[in-house]
């Protein structure tokens, strides 16, 4: 369907693409994986028409329809969503003309055996078929099927565009792709502003989708449910697998083990075929052999190994100032934009060292507690008490569109750097792979992935105790994404993450707060402890607008092997519980006997006025902990019991 060959991109000296060469095939569904800067967004633009390649060629019929939906796009301040999305047909409008047209000419027509007559009875079928297939006939049912898919809803249609963010013009502009119906969808991170629920919606499009595929994201589950076919961009060349992201990761692993092997087999017959010719070049009786041996070698097809591109960030956060041991405390906390309630009654408590999560679906106000925490928005009651000496990094979603675009890579961070770090910018830089002639980029010509990190070398030019994280892995690639993950866990800061990435907060977060119908509830453990209690296979599930459905009533089908995963998921979390409650008991009886230690140490008859008031006080504070603690236990007891109560 389309063929690109000895396609060649280059900048300089440098070859970004070098004399790749591959075919899109109907129905493929392919993802397009590779770092950050591999080419992957050029490949898309060069396929898309919008760039031309050094050398090479795309080649397609002329029939074949593009819809290229790239990272970052403009879309008309000057309409409504419902109207520019109505400018995705306007081929159906003047497919319907053209019916109209015909279906009028053949009616006046008489000369029903014609060559003429016939053409014309022809191109009717055609244009009939092509404006059928493109939904002629029900095109308002499809928008608004489309727009609800991706999250809008109904009351919203008309709403000017001028006062949608980015990620929802990028939304309306998605609309207008998929309503196209175009021969080929070039999808460049679809994924980066789409909630949850509407990225199910859009698997399931994509998988029922009658033309071919080809994606660029960085989220392996939306990957492995829609790709059947990966193309790997490394180090300038194309490694072309018949498989999803899992899958291929595994056949990349064995393909260069078997390169290895193979490698290694032949040097072991190159260095044992050398040491005879050596042994033997001045032998009389054995110059047949050698020349043969000889020959052998010379005609011989060397082996070699594909490089691998181990370029990747280099991240870690600088050490966390102390603060108090209360981070961040919520107490009937509520927020309404207008007369839409956002939050009611809100109470949350995050203390020192804690990572949690804030998860739910879009709309649910998950930013909009970050936001109010950072001290960016207002609220309407309750209070919000940040802790002792608490210092604030904040990573925004659309943090790639808060950089100034007219500034180079090194300006955005000289800017912000203060004493002796200001020597050391480069080198950072160069940790987050912006070496040589890239400091000199304007932010202007970066990729969205660029922009993210170097948004990321921005939070760490300053030491903070609390990271508030708003889907940060938009744009990273997976092996940056690993990295940004690892920084997070050794950080020894508070963490509040705002995501829909499962597998980046496995291992990072060890509570979950659950954003819904207003209200936010705590979950102790980390995001598949939530799950798995929860009954949910994957975060969509939370995500849904409908409550979510009982387990189907074939429990009696399940395998003994599913039945010993879940008494073994269930013990280890009642564990966890029980020893939580054990803990706290254990401080509990520590501080009451300090407590106590302190309340004699105030009966001691010789203590200076000085010395009195000093124990008072601390007799004060150590009241409140053990209070403070007393809620713990209790919590702890009430958690296990209602584990219980709901798992039995």
């Amino acid at each position: 369907m389309v063929s690109i060959q000895d396609l060649t991109v280059s900048f300089g000296s440098f070859d970004l693409l070098s004399g790749i060469s591959f075919l899109i095939n109907e129905q493929d569904r392919i993802g397009l994986t590779g770092k950050n800067g591999a080419g992957k967004s050029t490949l898309m633009k060069i396929i898309a028409g919008k760039q031309s390649p050094t050398s090479g060629s795309v080649e397609m019929p002329r029939e074949i329809t593009i819809g290229y939906l790239p990272q970052n796009m403009a879309v008309s301040d000057h309409t409504s969503i419902m109207k520019e999305v109505l400018s995705a047909f306007d081929e159906i409008i003047e497919l319907a003309l053209e019916i109209e047209k015909c279906t009028s000419e053949i009616a006046s027509r008489t000369d029903y055996e014609s060559k003429e007559y016939l053409e014309l009875c022809d191109h009717l079928a055609i244009t009939g078929e092509r404006h059928r297939i493109l939904g002629g006939s029900n095109y308002q049912a499809e928008i608004e099927k489309t727009l609800l898919g991706l999250g809008f809803d109904r009351e919203e249609f008309n709403r000017p565009t001028r006062e949608l963010s980015g990620g929802w013009r990028m939304r309306v502009e998605l609309a207008k792709i998929l309503l196209k119906k175009p021969t080929l969808l070039l999808l460049d991170e679809p994924t980066n502003h789409l909630d949850i629920e509407s990225i199910q919606w859009l698997e399931s499009f994509l998988t029922a989708y009658q033309g071919a595929v080809l994606l660029v994201s960085h989220d392996r589950a939306f990957l492995d449910n829609v790709t059947n076919r990966t193309i790997e961009i490394s180090l300038g060349k194309i490694y072309d697998y018949k498989a999803s992201w899992s899958r291929y990761i595994e056949l990349r692993d064995e393909r260069r083990e078997q390169q290895i092997a193979a490698f290694r087999n032949q040097q072991k017959m190159i260095e044992d075929t050398e040491k005879f010719i050596e042994r033997f070049r001045y032998k009389p009786t054995k110059s047949v052999q050698v020349q043969s041996r000889i020959k052998q070698l010379n005609k011989l097809e060397r082996l070699e190994v594909d490089k691998e591109d181990f370029s990747a960030i280099n991240l870690r956060f600088p050490p966390a100032p102390r603060s108090g041991t209360n981070v961040v405390e919520i107490i009937g906390l509520s927020k309404s934009y207008d007369s839409k309630k956002i939050l009611s009654n809100i109470n949350l408590k995050i203390v020192r060292g804690e990572k949690v999560a804030f998860v739910g679906r879009n709309g649910e106000g998950k930013t909009t507690l970050a936001k109010i925490i950072l001290g960016i928005l207002d609220h309407e009651k309750g209070d919000v008490k940040i802790g002792h000496n608490v210092k604030m990094g904040y990573f925004a979603q659309n943090q790639e569109e808060l950089l100034d675009e007219n500034k180079t890579v090194f300006d955005t961070v000289d800017e912000i750097a203060k004493g002796e770090i200001r020597t050391k910018l480069r080198d950072i830089l160069g940790a987050f792979l912006f070496s040589g002639e890239d400091v000199e980029k304007k932010v202007k010509v970066l990729s969205g992935g660029e922009r993210s990190r170097l948004s990321l070398v921005k939070l760490l030019l300053e030491p903070y105790n609390l990271l508030v994280l708003d889907e940060p892995t938009n744009h990273l690639d997976m092996r940056s994404k690993d990295i940004l993950k690892q920084a997070l866990s050794n950080f020894d800061g508070t963490v509040i993450v705002v995501s829909h990435d499962r597998d980046f907060m496995d291992g990072i977060v060890d509570k979950v707060y659950e954003f819904r119908d207003h209200k936010v509830k705590e979950h102790l453990g980390g995001i598949y402890d939530f799950l798995r209690n929860k009954n949910l296979v994957n975060l969509r599930d939370i995500e849904r607008k409908d409550t979510v459905t009982k387990k189907s009533d074939n429990k009696t089908d399940t395998s003994n092997k599913q039945k010993y995963l879940e008494k073994k998921e269930y013990d280890r979390t009642l564990r966890k519980l029980q020893r939580l409650a054990e803990e706290s008991e254990k401080e509990i009886e520590k501080l009451e006997n300090q407590v106590k230690e302190t309340e004699e140490m105030l009966n001691s008859e010789n203590l200076s006025p000085e010395r009195a008031n000093e124990l008072f006080i601390m007799h004060g504070k150590l009241k409140k902990k053990v209070d403070i603690e007393m809620e713990k236990w209790a919590k702890y007891l009430h958690d296990s019991e209602m584990f219980i109560q709901e798992n039995s």
